[in-house]
């Protein structure tokens, strides 16, 4: 049986970018330019990187109001 290492960050239906495991967390990369701050960030755990994508996301959207 294999592990998965690498996971795909969605927000409304947008790929934001790939998490993958190393040692110590898991490294943030940029899938869409607009999440470029989350770029090589490493995060916890996958859900930690799935809520700063959420809220990069929720930032983008109220610039463009």
């Amino acid at each position: 049986m294999s592990q998965t290492n690498a996971y795909t960050i969605e927000v409304q239906g947008r790929s934001a970018g790939i998490v993958v495991a190393e040692r110590g967390g898991f490294t943030f990369f940029t899938a869409d330019w607009a999440f470029r701050d989350l770029d090589r960030r490493v995060f916890r755990n996958v859900g930690q990187a799935q809520r700063a994508a959420r809220q990069q996301y929720d930032r983008l959207s109220q610039r463009r109001r």
